[in-house]
């Protein structure tokens, strides 16, 4: 006797069917970029609001593409046992394993928070995300060359300290999420004793056929995992970038002079400027040099470096909307003292 097939499993054997293009947040993160590039045409008070635009698009735009491709590329060719494997689990080398990540990432602040929440959706633990998150942007090798070569010596350790806060902010996580009082990530998966990745590596090329077809298939799969994390991220990132182009034209900057000192109202102040102006790690990396010329604050400096990925709205909103709002929250309670702290310490190197 043939089972009966019910309603509900025919409606799981269903396609699923397609989101209205206007109910896409990739779709409306574009046309936001749009707007305020072109509003300057319109409106001619709003022209240095749609040259900044322009400015953060042409340095941290290809960042974001670029993180956006890659994600794509791990969400089709890395199985999910992989990511689960190195970097879930409350070992030493699951932390010290995503800041080497992060820091061989050699990415953008905004191009990192593509790759960091596609760790994420393959499964790598809250703790290894967040200091993926950290490590990346502030210790990467493309910033290590440029930050040794404006600063010297001062350049190689605020590096060196960017790694150690990434590191020392994972392992407090760690300690958070044993404790039940950080959401563990549901993505991860169980893996099997013995598994490696090697044998699975040749098991998975000896059953590939290298066919254009095949080549076809997975462009297709690269294009589709790509789109879906833009998705999670480019509505964030267009707002953020558009808070920035607005607020970096509202504040003089003059001021910078006057209130980023090597005092506790400097180094607080600085906290506050650097939400509104990071964008690209690169590209405020000069800033940070010349606020050290200017003031002599190596501190503010770093101050400057490290709390533009702590407290920068783009980076926290995509955390709030993916790992909750109480990984935000840590994020803030966890490494803000830090980098107050060796802010302090690091203003009594004067030159």
């Amino acid at each position: 006797m043939k089972p009966k097939h019910t309603v509900e499993h025919c409606a799981a054997c269903e396609p699923a069917k397609a989101r209205p293009w206007w109910k896409d947040r990739g779709v409306w993160a574009l046309g936001l970029i749009a707007a305020v590039v072109c509003v300057g045409q319109v409106w001619p008070a709003a022209v240095p609001v749609s040259a900044s635009m322009w400015g953060y698009l042409s340095k941290a735009g290809w960042a974001v593409a670029l993180g956006l491709l890659l994600g794509g590329v791990i969400e089709h060719y890395v199985p999910k046992e992989y990511i689960s494997l190195w970097l879930t689990g409350r070992h030493r080398r699951t932390i010290l394993a995503s800041a080497g990540l992060g820091f061989l990432a050699s990415s953008c602040s905004h191009g990192c928070l593509a790759l960091s929440m596609e760790l994420y959706r393959k499964g790598a633990s809250v703790p290894a995300v967040v200091t993926f998150l950290l490590a990346s942007p502030w210790a990467s090798m493309s910033l290590t060359l440029l930050i040794i070569s404006l600063m010297g010596w001062r350049g190689l350790l605020i590096v060196l300290l960017a790694l150690v806060v990434a590191a020392m902010t994972g392992f407090i996580f760690q300690r958070l999420e044993a404790r039940g009082m950080l959401k563990p990530n549901p993505h991860t998966i169980a893996v099997k004793e013995g598994f490696s990745i090697w044998r699975d590596l040749k098991e998975r090329f000896s059953r590939r056929s290298w066919t254009l077809q095949t080549f076809a298939v997975d462009a297709k799969g690269v294009a589709r995992g790509s789109w879906e994390l833009g998705q999670m991220v480019l509505f964030w990132v267009a707002l953020g970038f558009t808070l920035s182009a607005v607020f970096g034209n509202v504040i003089p900057h003059t001021w910078w002079g006057r209130f980023l000192g090597p005092t506790w109202l400097g180094l607080l102040t600085t906290l506050g400027l650097a939400t509104i102006f990071e964008v690209c790690s690169e590209g405020t990396a000069p800033l940070a040099v010349e606020l050290y010329r200017r003031t002599g604050a190596l501190g503010n400096a770093f101050t400057f470096l490290m709390a533009g990925v702590v407290t920068d709205f783009t980076e926290l909103s995509v955390v709030w909307a993916n790992l909750g709002r109480g990984a935000v929250g840590w994020i803030l309670l966890v490494t803000l003292p830090q980098v107050v702290l060796i802010g302090m310490v690091m203003n009594l190197l004067r030159r």
